[in-house]
């Protein structure tokens, strides 16, 4: 969504939105929620998030449902629309409707990690990367520290924690580092540290690392719900 455009809520009694749902025995993977308004709602193009909120209790407004319990809330999924004009349908697809909380430390995929694990990878990750950035800008010829990934997963027990704080670690790890990205020169880009396991570290490297790194992750997390088939 570009800076600036508001968020746009559709519930669908209040918007008379048509809502066109796959079975219910489908598989989450292949859900395909349709929208359209009609041209009373808007008389020009909208841009914005699209919030589609979906309740099992039929007696309150779902809007009131929403809670900080990530069991017990009813869900609420987004997309960003763009242009979108009256009669035109906007696709809520599968692929956006999370992954199920009874699931999250399943292995199906023999020697892969949980959703629960790449989760809290991510976090670790993450905080780690902002680190690593850190040093890269103010250490001359800084040494940047390998890990080993799977050690951190067995040892922390990632299978065994919720991954709500290591969610929380991720976007706060991004969300302090962003300004820096900013507010970064050509010289801070050319500037080169010394990686214990590659040798060679600058901070471009830094920057091709992490920028597919959790996009890589969250396709992973997508095959995980394919093999199981929810």
């Amino acid at each position: 969504m570009k800076p600036g455009k508001a968020a746009l809520l559709l519930p669908a009694a209040a918007a008379s939105a048509a809502l066109t749902i796959a079975a219910a025995s489908e598989p989450a993977s292949r859900l395909r929620f349709t929208v359209t308004y009609g041209a009373d709602k808007s008389a020009t193009p909208l841009d914005g998030r699209l919030l589609l909120m979906l309740s099992k209790d039929p007696a309150a407004e779902p809007r009131t449902q929403i809670t900080e319990s990530e069991l017990k809330s009813q869900q609420i999924f987004g997309i960003d629309v763009e242009g979108w004009k009256a009669g035109a349908p906007a696709a809520v697809e599968g692929d956006v409707l999370g992954f199920p909380a009874e699931s999250l430390n399943a292995r199906p995929i023999p020697g892969k990690w949980s959703a629960r694990e790449i989760v809290h990878h991510l976090g670790d990750s993450e905080s780690t990367s902002a680190f690593r950035i850190r040093k890269l800008l103010v250490e001359d010829n800084a040494i940047i520290e390998g890990y080993d990934q799977d050690q951190f997963a067995t040892r922390l027990h990632y299978n065994d924690r919720d991954e709500t704080s290591a969610l929380e670690a991720f976007r706060s790890a991004r969300e302090t580092t962003v300004p820096l990205l900013r507010m970064m020169s050509e010289e801070d880009w050319q500037r080169v540290g010394t990686h214990t396991e590659s040798g060679r570290y600058s901070t471009e490297n830094w920057l091709t690392i992490y920028a597919s790194h959790a996009h890589n992750h969250a396709a992973q997390i997508r095959r995980l719900r394919e093999a199981l088939n929810v």
